[in-house]
């Protein structure tokens, strides 16, 4: 098959209102993640500088701020943010949100 469909409430749901698709879409190179929260959640400080996976943030609805190595990033919807994958990142939802996160070493 050429492609793969599917919503994503269908993802694997790692933790509260964070749906991870890669599986879900038989994706072999690229991790896909749609966030979908309210407002107040905050997401947990991370990097991945250990498998070279760089990330895309890009904020679909809502307000967020990304935290890239303690530089607050302010997002409006239709803004997307690449982030290298040695910095340590972390998401706050100012307002109720959805986010597509895209990923790939």
């Amino acid at each position: 098959m050429s492609y793969t469909k599917a919503n994503y409430v269908d993802g694997n749901e790692r933790a509260d209102g964070m749906y991870f698709l890669r599986e879900t879409l038989g994706c072999e190179n690229l991790g896909v993640t749609v966030v979908d929260v309210d407002a107040g959640w905050a997401g947990m400080e991370h990097d991945h500088g250990d498998g070279d996976h760089e990330e895309v943030y890009y904020l679909a609805d809502g307000d967020v701020t990304l935290v890239v190595d303690d530089e607050s990033v302010a997002m409006d919807p239709g803004d997307a943010v690449r982030v290298d994958p040695e910095s340590d990142r972390r998401l706050h939802a100012e307002a109720a949100s959805t986010l597509v996160v895209a990923g790939a070493p």
